[in-house]
């Protein structure tokens, strides 16, 4: 559909009526959506800075005038576009209306061809400056949901996540476990150009799996009696044109590594069986846990970031950070209280001691997971357990418990999932289809 088919919104002010019923007629012949005002007061009575059209004020009204309206749309919202119609005698002000920020200016007698030409330029442009106001926004919240805080560190970090997101280049997220590195990775990719297309996470899960490289890479149909009938595509595959988010690289072995660090590097896959290998259009985010080494030295256990050429953004531990952290449980208590469907309970004098004294070496992960068990009444320090809400469904009573138990035993065996799988006797798939299900990481608790 071209401009001039499109429809548009018009809050028109004339004080002549003859006048006024023919210039709406005219343009609700021409599809748009037009609402006459008899004078200006009425009009700002009514007009708000999400008005999603335009503006048509004649200058020389009884009360006040278009100029003095003018100024006054000026204040409620800067990009509104305003189209003055005068008589020759009032060209000059229109005319210093538009050197400060008046659309257009017809004069007296004017044509309905004019002003609709006129109309549908200035809709444009207001439809532009709606959707980049709506981003700005949206990139806001985005931003604030990874980052949750107020401190000078929380706001950089939300600044510079903006700042990414808008970009191509490719992200390394660096930080302590915990922190919100794939918090950040989904923000990123959401607020990005590549926002409507595939955001793919690779993490310790796929990485540890025996059938990593079929997951990760794919089997060509061509790949022979082994494969007949189980050709697949793999998830780097599936991120094409969106953004893949390589996450715990650590978990794979060397050979794995290599592989990836060639996906990394040449931006193709080679799916088993494959005679060639498949140009993929992605952007890679890649998030490693710091080291003892200086952030900027690779890891021999993590040879890929550094072939990025990329922004690197690092996360500090929220140690660093101590005065966000009681806002960010308060928000953690009322998350948590709306998923599980209980009331959020009061936050008394030792759940607070306890939230502003401990050190919180999880990070985020860590608070947040107090805050579920407080919400659920598990807590060591905290009020009595709360009863169980009869709109509860057992089912989902069992799954808090299991949950709780995963973490408690991560814990224990400091991420480690051999030992955790020796402690609850349980096997090693199932250990990672549970770990996945309730989004545990181990490396979260090492």
């Amino acid at each position: 559909m071209n401009a001039a088919a499109l429809p548009f919104t018009v809050a028109l002010v004339e004080d002549d009526p003859p006048l006024r019923d023919a210039t709406m007629q005219a343009l609700t012949l021409e599809g748009a959506e037009v609402v006459a005002f008899p004078d200006a007061r009425a009009a700002l009575g009514w007009l708000t800075e999400d008005f999603p059209g335009v503006v048509v004020s004649d200058v020389r009204m009884p009360g006040m005038d278009g100029i003095a309206f003018f100024a006054a749309l000026r204040g409620i919202d800067p990009d509104l576009p305003v189209i003055l119609t005068t008589g020759h005698g009032d060209v000059a002000m229109a005319v210093e209306a538009m050197k400060n920020g008046a659309s257009d200016f017809l004069t007296k007698p004017y044509s309905s061809a004019d002003l609709i030409r006129a109309l549908r330029a200035a809709a444009t442009r207001r439809a532009l400056a709606l959707e980049n106001r709506a981003l700005r926004e949206q990139v806001g919240r985005g931003a604030a949901s990874a980052i949750p805080g107020s401190s000078p560190a929380a706001q950089r970090l939300r600044s510079v996540i903006e700042g990414v997101a808008r970009s191509e280049i490719d992200v390394v997220l660096t930080g302590p476990p915990g922190t919100g590195k794939s918090h950040a990775a989904q923000a990123i990719h959401d607020l990005s150009p590549r926002r409507s297309r595939p955001f793919v996470v690779v993490d310790a899960g796929i990485l540890a799996h025996e059938d990593a490289e079929l997951l990760l890479f794919g089997r060509d149909p061509a790949a022979g009696a082994a494969g007949a009938g189980l050709s697949r595509t793999g998830l780097a595959e599936r991120a094409n044109g969106g953004t893949l988010f390589l996450d715990e690289i650590e978990a794979a072995d060397p050979v794995l590594t290599a592989r990836l660090a060639s996906l990394v590097e040449k931006r193709q896959v080679l799916p088993i069986g494959a005679a060639r290998a498949r140009r993929l259009n992605i952007r890679i985010i890649i998030a490693r846990s710091a080291s003892d080494s200086a952030p900027d030295s690779p890891s021999p256990r993590d040879p890929l970031w550094h072939r990025l050429g990329a922004v690197q953004i690092a996360f500090p531990p929220l140690s660093q950070r101590r005065e966000d952290v009681p806002e960010i449980f308060r928000l953690f208590v009322a998350r948590h209280a709306r998923e599980l469907d209980l009331a959020a309970p009061a936050i008394g004098e030792v759940q607070w001691r306890h939230v502003q004294t401990h050190d919180w070496p999880g990070n985020l992960h860590e608070l947040s997971t107090y805050a579920r068990a407080f919400v659920l009444g598990l807590s060591e320090i905290g009020t009595p357990a709360a009863p169980i809400s009869g709109q509860r469904p057992l089912q989902q009573i069992v799954a808090d418990f299991e949950r709780t138990v995963l973490e408690d035993a991560l814990r224990q065996c400091r991420g480690d999932i051999v030992a955790l799988q020796a402690m609850l006797q349980t096997p090693r798939k199932t250990i990672y289809d549970k770990l996945a299900k309730y989004d545990l990481k181990p490396s979260l608790f090492r």
